[in-house]
């Protein structure tokens, strides 16, 4: 082994390179699109509202919006529309595919309307939006895809029918395009966060037999915040994961060990 190949902390510097992150206005995304900020990237914040001001602001503290985009990902005319716009005024280094929706019903009165919903935003969006900021990083032979899935890649739920769905197929999604671009230099790999204080899990915190049954299988003993989900985000975003490829990381406080 050539000990000069051992790089220590510079490995995570994201400097020099550029971040798109969709779902970027609140909870994870936003999270992870400051924390790729301090560690060196260049912004471009997607989200399917434009007021994205609050990440806005803190990313320009590090001096790195590159650009935000007001799209809705479930229209997927729009999304290639404003997908190749990027492309063509900007290199994408990094794409973290954050955004996603859920839907609450038992599955015995699932809409179709609901599942095409999730459908559209939490699984075709991830793939279409790999594919097109996939194909300069394959040409380019570098890049960095990460995937945001769930405790419910590995579970199946509660109500939650067509998240479920999503998540598992978004793990999928993640290793059959790991298989086919690692030999590229292109890195795609997945986060799953446990049970994050977010908007989607708001409903949870607020019932008091859910939340109590939660917690007493979370070894940490307390719910995540979007703060602990950033430092994976970092290093998969980062060349100290360049041998790391088709992995789905679990940021859950030991829920999947209990």
């Amino acid at each position: 082994m050539a000990l000069d190949a051992i790089r220590g902390l510079d490995a995570f510097s994201l400097e020099g390179r550029t971040a798109l992150v969709t779902g970027a206005r609140q909870g994870n995304g936003q999270a992870i699109a400051v924390g790729l900020a301090r560690a060196g990237a260049a912004l471009i914040l997607w989200d399917y509202r434009d007021d994205m001001e609050e990440t806005a602001d803190a990313v320009r503290e590090s001096g790195n919006l590159v650009a935000t985009v007001g799209c809705d990902l479930a229209d997927r005319d729009a999304l290639e529309a404003a997908a190749e716009r990027i492309l063509a005024d900007h290199r994408v280094d990094i794409l973290v595919n954050n955004a996603g929706i859920i839907r609450r019903t038992p599955a015995v009165d699932y809409s179709g309307a609901d599942w095409d919903a999730v459908m559209a935003v939490n699984l075709d969006a991830v793939f279409r939006l790999s594919q097109l900021v996939g194909r300069p990083m394959l040409a380019r032979q570098n890049g960095k895809i990460i995937n945001v899935c769930s405790m419910l890649s590995f579970q199946g739920g509660i109500n939650v029918p067509a998240y479920t769905a999503s998540k598992h197929a978004v793990a999928g999604v993640t290793r059959a395009l790991a298989n086919e671009w690692a030999r590229y230099g292109v890195q795609v790999n997945a986060i799953a966060p446990g049970y994050i204080d977010t908007a989607n899990t708001a409903p949870l915190i607020s019932d008091p037999v859910r939340s109590k049954s939660i917690l007493e299988r979370i070894p940490a003993g307390r719910w995540g915040s979007p703060a602990d989900i950033v430092g994976a985000t970092i290093f998969l975003a980062s060349s100290a994961s360049d041998y790391v490829t088709g992995h789905l990381l679990a940021i859950d406080g030991g829920w999947l060990a209990r």
